[in-house]
């Protein structure tokens, strides 16, 4: 498969494909992207360098915005082309230019990866060549042993290690981005974005008067359109990973404000006051939760689903 995407990038796209052992002493994202992983796996520290497996797009730096999709396999559904599609038309060229948009495929299928690559190497060409699109995907030593050994015939052990895997995917693909970009947008692989989307949250963006914010939501589901200040990204991954294992990551959100921007003794009253000036929140959502097939095998998630305000 690899083989394959090689010989297509050499004759089409003019891509890039980089395994771990092939890396050299000068690539654009720092060594230290994911030395603060070893810390909490000590499986890790036997590892030499840690990077995607796969990368294709010309890994482009010094952009404004990097936009994060993890992407795992649906079985027979999928919605990851009409996400990529909306995400990546409702841009200008100019704002394609100051951005970029990383696929991270977190998923051991080699032939999901492959069908992943096929479609965006063919409908996303341009984006490709230029550099607003990137696509990664983790490798499989990344993940702890307890991953597999949680791994049960009752649907309460599946659902915990699906969780735990979703808060380690988000967490890669944002130490990937960070180096990236000065504003880092979480989204998944199963929105639609809304039209002109990427020029108010610009625009939003470069309003705010006072620096001092927390993140930024554009959208009040789970993880969906959160945007954070890159600088501020390897301090979030570092409270992701203390409690991955306890928590889905939109909850982990919640409790990060709490433990950073709560006062001893504070009332909550007067937390909740401080709540609402550095966690902004837009209004409308800007994103549209599409998905009816969960990334959970199995599970459907009519709940989640919400119309935008055109």
């Amino acid at each position: 498969m690899k083989y394959e995407m090689t010989q297509r990038e050499n004759t089409s796209t003019d891509l890039v494909e980089k395994k771990m052992n092939t890396l050299g002493k000068d690539e654009t994202v720092s060594n230290n992207t994911f030395e603060v992983l070893k810390f909490f796996f000590p499986h890790l520290r036997k590892v030499g360098r840690i990077y995607p497996d796969v990368i294709i797009g010309k890994e482009k730096i010094g952009v404004s915005f990097a936009l994060g999709i993890s992407t795992v396999s649906r079985g027979n559904q999928s919605y990851v082309k009409q996400t990529l599609n909306s995400v990546v038309s409702r841009m200008t060229l100019s704002e394609e230019k100051d951005s970029v948009v990383i696929v991270s495929v977190a998923d051991r299928n080699e032939d999901y990866l492959k069908s992943v690559v096929d479609m965006i190497t063919k409908r996303f060409k341009r984006q490709l060549k230029s550099g607003s699109l990137e696509v990664i995907s983790i490798p499989a030593f990344f993940y702890p042993n307890m991953l597999h050994v949680k791994q049960s015939t009752e649907d309460s052990g599946k659902l915990e290690s699906w969780r735990i895997k979703q808060v380690l995917d988000f967490c890669f693909l944002m130490l990937y981005a960070q180096p990236k970009a000065m504003y880092y947008l979480q989204l998944e692989d199963d929105i639609i974005a809304k039209k002109m989307y990427f020029t108010k949250i610009t625009d939003f963006v470069h309003n705010i008067t006072s620096n001092n914010w927390f993140y930024i939501e554009f959208s009040i589901l789970g993880f969906i359109g959160k945007l954070f200040k890159s600088e501020d990204l390897t301090d979030f991954v570092r409270f992701f990973l203390m409690f991955y294992k306890d928590k889905p990551i939109d909850l982990l959100l919640g409790d990060i404000f709490q433990v950073k921007m709560c006062n001893p003794g504070e009332t909550p009253e007067k937390c909740a006051e401080r709540n609402k000036q550095i966690r902004i929140r837009y209004k409308p959502s800007l994103f549209q939760h599409v998905g009816i097939q969960s990334s959970f095998p199995g599970r459907e998630q009519y709940s989640k689903r919400i119309t935008l305000q055109e």
